[in-house]
């Protein structure tokens, strides 16, 4: 009798788990079916992207960006895990990340729309003085003088240099040498030693020589002179110019030199510049020597 009704009550208890085996049955079931199913519908997807990706290179790209940033995640994961955080704490500082790298990227995305339109607003801003100018050159009463670019140039010369152009415009062209390697192997490969060398520095007074050099690169970039491989027509210029303490040391540096004469030219545009803003009293065209363009320009 106690065996029987022991083996009632042991029915009786394990009768709800065996109960509970159809419910679990079914609740697999149904997340096997809804797996079964994202993976049909994420494969097709998958295979739509990638026949895409096949014939459109954009899509290409964006699907290959998206692998790497996948497996990037996955990698930080991994890491955060294998240095002692839990997962949840890995994905909740991935997740992070991302949000930091979103917001970034959205941020460039503003400044990135923020510059076109900068750009727009600036082509019609010179659309517009463009215009003016147009309107400006229609004028026939108008009686501007001078060039507009005089006021900003005379901003950007030195004294010595305003001492230069006057040179230039009083006593015309001025002679320059180069002092090249000579002789036998010169004729066939010539090697520069000494180029531009001259007497613009004394002859202007500037107060500093050593300066010349660049304060005719200087007037050159703002096209007011120019160097032309021309020589003058008078040779006694030259010849001051190679007696010169300068030019001696330089031919007497190799064994066989020679002196390729040159020549410094105003520019039309400075020669007017230079009657526009520096001459001091109205002079006549004829009582200033003729500047002309050189025949053969470097």
């Amino acid at each position: 009798m106690t065996d029987e009704k022991g083996l009632e009550r042991a029915d009786h208890e394990q009768s709800p788990a065996l109960d509970a085996i159809p419910g679990l049955i079914r609740i697999a079931a149904s997340s096997w079916v809804r797996t079964a199913e994202w993976s049909v519908v994420a494969g097709l997807r998958t295979g739509r992207r990638m026949l895409k990706a096949a014939t459109d290179p954009h899509t290409a790209v964006e699907l290959a960006q998206g692998a790497a940033a996948a497996s990037g995640i996955v990698a930080d994961i991994a890491k955060a895990v294998s240095s002692g955080e839990s997962v949840p704490q890995a994905i909740q500082q991935v997740a992070a990340s991302l949000g930091g790298t979103s917001d970034r990227r959205a941020v460039e995305l503003h400044n990135g729309r923020d510059r076109d339109v900068e750009s727009t607003d600036l082509r019609s801003s010179l659309r517009e003085q463009g215009a003016k100018l147009l309107e400006r050159s229609r004028d026939v009463w108008s009686n501007d003088t001078g060039h507009p670019a005089y006021a900003r140039i005379l901003t950007e010369l030195a004294p010595d240099e305003g001492r230069i152009l006057m040179l230039l415009l009083r006593s015309g062209p001025q002679p320059m040498v180069d002092v090249r390697t000579g002789g036998a192997v010169g004729m066939v490969s010539s090697t520069l030693i000494a180029p531009g060398l001259n007497m613009i520095g004394p002859r202007a007074g500037t107060r500093y020589v050593d300066q010349v050099p660049s304060y005719l690169n200087n007037l050159f970039r703002l096209g007011l002179v120019w160097f032309s491989k021309e020589q003058l027509k008078d040779p006694l210029d030259y010849q001051v110019v190679e007696a010169q303490p300068d030019v001696l040391a330089a031919m007497h540096s190799v064994r066989s030199a020679k002196l390729v004469r040159r020549s410094i030219h105003l520019t039309p545009f400075g020669e007017d510049f230079c009657r526009t803003c520096l001459l001091e009293e109205e002079v006549p065209p004829e009582d200033l020597p003729v500047h002309q363009a050189p025949n053969d320009l470097e």
